[in-house]
């Protein structure tokens, strides 16, 4: 939904195909819609094809997020790596960046360029199923030197060789709009080489306890922690 205007809202194209064809979407039915700014109950005043007309009927409470965490996470098989979007949309991640770590697999930074819109609709409605009031951001990819440039006031290398446990090295004190980073490596983990650069370049390192995880599985566990530590 681009904007409201008038207490009107107007959805075109595949999503309101997918209303209007699958869910068999009818005027006066009601749903929760967004503007990418705000939340609001709708009651759908048209609906033919691939427009679906919507009229405001109140706006809908939604809740600021307390801490904003950017996922710079390797590159991995792309349907793992779908499957990262997906979940980190649900735990409130504000941003994700991919990265081409030494280990991930030759050929997925390029590939992922072409990745980005599809990447960008999963995140879009990963959002709507977690009713966020906006989708992450999708950052272009980039080389692992680079996303060391990643900008935030807490910034945690997850690595597995004898780091502390995450939840022991996040702040005690926290504010809300803190700002986290979470560097997340590929399957088979970092360098030695990629250690000492995030170590140079101010990152944090932490683990998340003896067993190895899979990229994925440790990207999903580490939001977990941090969003709840900052809902204390």
């Amino acid at each position: 939904m681009d904007a409201i205007r008038g207490g009107m809202a107007e959805l075109s194209g595949d999503d309101a195909r997918h209303l209007t064809r699958v869910l068999r979407a009818e005027a006066g039915q009601r749903y929760e819609i967004t503007d990418g700014q705000s939340a609001y109950l709708a009651e759908i005043a048209e609906a033919h094809g691939q427009r679906v007309v919507f009229r405001v009927v109140e706006p809908i409470a939604s809740v600021a997020p307390t801490v904003q965490i950017t996922l710079c996470a390797a590159l991995v098989k792309f349907d793992r790596f779908e499957w990262t979007i997906e979940k980190a949309t649900e735990l409130g991640v504000e941003a994700i960046l991919p990265v081409e770590a030494a280990r991930s697999e030759k050929g997925l930074l390029e590939a992922s360029r072409k990745r980005a819109a599809r990447w960008q609709r999963i995140a879009r409605e990963s959002s709507q199923q977690a009713r966020r009031v906006a989708a992450p951001r999708i950052l272009e990819a980039v080389p692992f030197e680079s996303a060391l440039g990643q900008p935030a006031g807490h910034r945690y290398f997850l690595d597995e060789n004898a780091a502390p446990p995450l939840l022991r090295v996040l702040p005690a004190v926290h504010t809300a709009g803190d700002s986290v980073a979470l560097l997340v490596g590929p399957e088979g983990g970092w360098t030695d080489a990629e250690r000492n650069q995030a170590a140079a370049a101010g990152w944090q390192p932490a683990g998340l306890g003896p067993l190895v995880l899979r990229a994925e599985t440790a990207a999903i566990a580490a939001l977990a922690v941090v969003g709840n530590a900052w809902m204390r």
